[in-house]
């Protein structure tokens, strides 16, 4: 446990974002027991432009323009730090040299900005913990200073054309940069070693309690009219995660299943034969709250993850909230879903999610049901930052061998 320290979070999220982050979850376990300084990314010129009518933009002019403060306490420990700078837009650049100009300045900017809310809050002795933010906060170390630095890498955003252009050469300069460096699945971590051997992978959190501790006497009315049994899946409905073919083989060969899928789709999804068949059923997206009551209505959970990539190392978040309920869960097999081996089927082909479905229906039980729920609801939030903690622990023992030495922060930090 790490307690009364200061820790600022830089990330790709903002505070006011409407879908769940990881971040933000995180951020929430760290104000127990330290100060949180939790900073939105600084808008750029581009986005200015796109989006100007949008409130949230609004919002950030209005702070840029000194009509609103910027920099906002959200709770007792936490606070949300609004850049009063506007930065340019510069990721479309093909010069390598002239986007790491460009870039500095960015950090730079980006920097006084923090700057001046750690100073406003009396920040001392900082941890950086950077989710993923490798351009703006590539500099931060040499320009903030602090005590400590952490590189969160949780997702594979090199797979994007966004990222992928820079992202080669910045992401790699920022893990090696780094005191630590943290990842959600062994994929990543060993992407991370190559740079860093101080690289680990401490899985993920989840809000597990709030599917454990769900209980309704009725489904959703949409869902309640469907026979069983139902196949379900809840996420995003994108061909850039999922693998349609693997969706039509099971409703084909199976029209005695009902396969319903929740969730907001993309453009090949809309078109897609599924629409035809009249044993797969498209629920639309839900409000977070309302995902419980529909995976309730779930005989079987699936993830007809399609390999790339972008999945490939991915963890599968929503996997621990099928297994939070109890309910047998077919997945895609990857390297990432070897942690969930004795708890769910991982298939290798289309053909096979077939037969395991048949055989999660079968051989479901109350014991089984338990097994799950207990296997899920060791992924909460606090265990994961407790790992967070372990790591940090970790280095410090490795890097500094005398007990005394260990008090690089004001208080001593121990396992």
């Amino acid at each position: 446990m790490i307690k009364g320290r200061d820790i600022l979070i830089v990330c790709q999220q903002a505070w006011d974002i409407e879908i769940g982050s990881n971040c933000k979850n995180i951020a929430i376990e760290f104000s127990k027991h330290n100060r949180v300084l939790y900073v939105n990314p600084a808008l750029d010129r581009i986005t200015m432009i796109r989006h100007r009518s949008d409130k949230k933009i609004k919002r950030r002019l209005n702070v840029i323009n000194k009509k609103e403060a910027g920099l906002i306490k959200i709770s007792e420990n936490i606070w949300n730090l609004y850049p009063d700078k506007l930065l340019e837009s510069i990721n479309w650049l093909r010069s390598e040299w002239l986007f790491k100009l460009f870039n500095k300045r960015n950090n730079k900017v980006f920097a006084e900005v923090i700057k001046r809310a750690l100073t406003a809050l009396d920040f001392k002795d900082t941890i950086i913990f950077n989710d993923g933010d490798m351009f703006r906060s590539l500099y931060l170390k040499e320009l903030l200073r602090p005590s400590f630095s952490i590189y969160y890498y949780r997702d594979n955003y090199l797979a994007t054309d966004y990222y992928r252009r820079h992202g080669k050469i910045s992401q790699p300069l920022v893990i090696k940069k780094s005191d630590l460096c943290l990842t959600n699945s062994d994929y990543l971590a060993d992407y991370c070693k190559k740079y860093n051997s101080n690289s680990f992978n401490i899985g993920q959190g989840c809000d597990v309690a709030s599917f454990i501790n769900f209980s309704s006497p009725h489904l959703p009315a949409d869902i309640a009219v469907i026979p069983k049994p139902v196949i379900g899946y809840v996420g995003a409905l994108l061909t850039s995660r999922l693998d349609i073919e693997i969706l039509l083989h099971i409703a084909r060969y199976n029209p005695d299943w009902n396969i319903v899928l929740i969730g907001p789709e993309d453009d090949s999804f809309v078109s897609s034969e599924l629409h035809l068949l009249k044993n797969v059923h498209f629920l639309g997206a839900k409000h977070g709250d309302d995902l419980a009551a529909y995976i309730s209505a779930f005989d079987i959970c699936i993830n007809p993850q399609v390999i790339n990539e972008l999945t490939v190392g991915n963890y599968p978040r929503k996997i621990d909230e099928y297994l939070a309920m109890g309910k047998p869960v077919v997945a895609t097999k990857t390297l990432a879903m070897d942690m969930f081996k004795t708890y769910a089927y991982t298939a290798n082909s289309k053909e096979q999610y077939l037969t395991l479905i048949k055989r999660a229906l079968e051989e479901d039980s109350p014991e089984a049901h338990a097994d799950r729920i207990r296997f899920a609801s060791m992924h909460t939030w606090t265990n994961h930052v407790n790992a967070i903690y372990n790591a940090i622990t970790r280095t410090l023992s490795s890097r500094y061998k005398a007990p005394h030495q260990l008090q690089l922060f004001d208080n001593p930090i121990t396992a």
